[in-house]
């Protein structure tokens, strides 16, 4: 069944009172079993064991891989099994969109783990109590509930922001239950063809699987790596015609082009207007200001190269201030969806249509002082932050939520990092000798903001399928309760066994909180670090959000460019900025082949129907075969999440195999010696 949604101009004409209603006319599926003791069950199992993946990963590699895909196909999978056996019946597709929801946040919830709260365990050299941790973070998650739900009104009724994997989610569920039909087949085959040619260029990558299984050499990550490596490079480094701007070469800026296909599908999904202002940003930065910074000196290597991280200490600062400022500005300056639920409050007379449907804004309205003061109170008891510092972390949590949520509706992509740094940045201003605290408060901000765009992430595809989203917020804190109960107890007995000296070791590297832990001891001298051109940058990025934003209201949003786009094109590297972009230009470029294409057909029909020898009552005309670039179009979503599905699940499993076998089988000498190092993590 295709997915029903409001056209680009229906979402910019119609009020929030109309969308709301048409979606209840047109998508919403009340009736349809959705958070079952069966899907719930199954997405606590599923979300638990998928943390433990996410836990070691994690540790390892500073990630977090995205669940909520691949919980999907598992769970749609395991109830087609049971179903063919006699054993029960297949789910239904708002049951499997309940379960992704839970098991997602129970994917998302333990990054403070190999984050801040390992950090704050390497800066103290004292290991916070498991209990202490698992009440600390099921309380910034369910902070992050209370925050989403109000803005799940503006970005996801209203303004209808993509959030491209959750679309991707929604999509897959749609061709999974509803392929009955030819077009709901046709979709199928799409979408598993896409994610068959993702996976395969995915697999073809990876050095060590490639080496490991099949003896072969891996794909390049890059199509210029002939250019930097082997006789070519020597010979063009001989003839001064090495790529380089001011002589820093093209791939220490990360002007490269990616062999993966993810974020082409990403940027397909994302639409132009995104796609061109983040080009715009990347260009901006990489190609213009990174070379002139370096060039002064104002940007410094590492170990003799530049590179993604060097340039972000200077760039991501006038970012994050474009970002913020565009954000506060396009929130307040349309009140009426914030005032309209403070009226619901009072006056019974102007009832919203979903008011049995969305979760209550007054459960916000109580909830966030509620929980935030407890947040508070646990801060000051258990990390030291003292009582007014801890207060003013909780409105930076709903500036850095508004931020985070909409970098992610529109690009998938959360700058967590960024926004820690930026918390950092703020609380060494305002304690900056204080270590503890600086790392602290930034686990509260980029946690509970984190959590709060997550969840809008999981809401997307229930939106789109018609789902209850107070099911889905219910879900959030089940697979929550899941990930804590399953994640750190192993955390705790099996990874840290209750030794603060394996932090930072070869066995458990954690890179995330070796980063915090180093921003926060930079801080500790105070802002002086911070170069006067990047102060700058704050000013000036701060105010191109609020003339962007404005410009976009007084055009009445004609204007092409995203404020949010530009600021998040600083924090982003150019490679993932130019494939998003080459994804969402091939994409328009087939609508607009298609627009001709449809005109130029309406037209010949028209001139058929107008010509002399055009009879009565004669019978219709076959159906047109529509072109390839028309089907394209049609079935933008389905391609674009066939891809992103099936590169991201073979990288999931690509990124567990590399990280828990390969390395063994690589290195070891005999099975003996494989197995050993293998089950060398289990505690004695």
């Amino acid at each position: 069944m295709a997915i029903k949604q409001l056209t680009p101009e229906q979402v910019h004409t119609m009020s929030l009172e109309e969308k709301d209603a048409w979606w209840l006319r047109n998508v919403y599926r009340g009736d349809m079993p959705q958070l079952t003791w069966r899907s719930g069950i199954t997405g606590m199992l599923l979300g638990a064991f998928l943390s433990l993946t996410n836990l070691y990963i994690g540790a390892r590699t500073g990630w977090a891989l995205g669940v909520g895909l691949t919980s999907v196909i598992l769970a749609f999978a395991l109830f087609k099994v049971l179903s063919r056996l006699g054993l029960g019946k297949d789910m239904t597709v708002l049951e499997n969109n309940a379960m992704q929801s839970i098991a997602t946040s129970a994917g998302y919830i333990i990054s403070p783990l190999f984050t801040s709260l390992a950090a704050y365990s390497m800066v103290t050299t004292s290991i916070i109590p498991m209990g202490q941790a698992i009440v600390w973070m099921f309380v910034l998650a369910l902070l992050g509930v209370l925050f989403a739900f109000p803005m799940k009104k503006r970005f996801i009724n209203d303004e209808q922001l993509p959030f491209p994997e959750g679309m991707a989610a929604g999509v897959v569920m749609d061709a999974l239950h509803e392929s009955d039909e030819r077009e709901g087949l046709f979709k199928a085959k799409l979408l598993l063809g896409g994610g068959l040619l993702s996976a395969a260029i995915e697999l073809l990558r990876d050095d060590k699987v490639m080496r490991a299984l099949f003896a072969l050499k891996s794909v390049p990550h890059y199509y210029d790596e002939l250019v930097y490596r082997g006789g070519l490079a020597e010979l063009l480094k001989r003839w001064g015609l090495a790529p380089a701007l001011r002589g820093v070469p093209l791939n220490e800026l990360t002007i490269r082009f990616d062999t993966s296909i993810i974020f082409v599908a990403t940027g397909g999904l994302m639409g132009i207007r995104t796609a061109v202002s983040l080009l715009l940003g990347g260009i901006l930065n990489y190609w213009i200001l990174a070379p002139v910074l370096i060039e002064r000196g104002i940007i410094v290597p590492r170990n003799g190269h530049f590179g993604f991280g060097q340039i972000t200490v200077w760039a991501l600062w006038g970012g994050v201030a474009c970002m913020t400022t565009s954000s506060l500005y396009a929130f307040f300056s349309r009140p009426k969806v914030i005032l309209d639920a403070f009226k619901g409050l009072s006056r019974k007379s102007t009832r919203d249509v979903l008011a049995d449907i969305e979760l209550p804004v007054k459960l916000s309205i109580i909830g966030v002082p509620v929980i935030g003061l407890i947040v508070v109170v646990l801060g000051h008891l258990w990390f030291g932050i003292a009582w007014w510092l801890g207060v003013i972390a909780i409105p930076l949590v709903f500036i850095f939520s508004l931020i985070a949520v909409n970098a992610t509706g529109i690009t998938a992509i959360t700058p967590v990092g960024a926004l820690g740094k930026l918390t950092q940045l703020t609380y060494g201003a305002l304690a900056p000798k204080n270590i503890t605290t600086n790392l602290m408060t930034a686990g509260i901000t980029a946690e509970v903001s984190s959590n709060t765009a997550n969840l809008l992430m999981d809401i997307k595809p229930g939106y789109m399928l018609g789902g209850k989203p107070r099911h889905q917020a219910l879900g959030h804190v089940l697979g929550t309760i899941a990930g804590l109960g399953l994640a750190v107890p192993v955390w705790y007995l099996v990874l840290i066994q209750g030794d603060v000296g394996r932090y930072g070791t070869e066995q458990l590297p954690v890179p995330s909180a070796l980063t915090w832990k180093a921003v926060a001891e930079v801080l500790m001298k105070g802002l002086d670090f911070l170069h006067p051109t990047a102060k700058a940058a704050v000013l000036v990025g701060a105010i191109i959000g609020i003339v962007v934003e404005v410009t976009k209201q007084v055009t009445r949003n004609r204007f092409p460019l995203s404020a949010v786009a530009l600021g998040l094109a600083f924090i982003l590297n150019f490679t993932d900025i130019w494939s998003m972009f080459l994804g969402a230009l091939f994409f328009w470029l087939l609508e607009r082949r298609t627009a001709r294409w449809q005109r130029t057909r309406e037209q010949e029909e028209r001139l058929i129907a107008t010509s002399p020898g055009a009879l009565e009552g004669a019978p219709p005309a076959p159906p047109v075969r529509r072109p390839w670039y028309a089907l394209a179009v049609e079935n933008t979503e389905a391609i674009c999440a066939g891809v992103i599905a099936g590169g991201s699940l073979m990288g999931i499993g690509l990124t567990v195999l590399g990280v828990l076998v390969l390395p063994d089988v690589l290195e070891a000498a005999s099975f003996g010696k494989a197995l050993g190092q293998l089950l060398g993590i289990v505690p004695r």
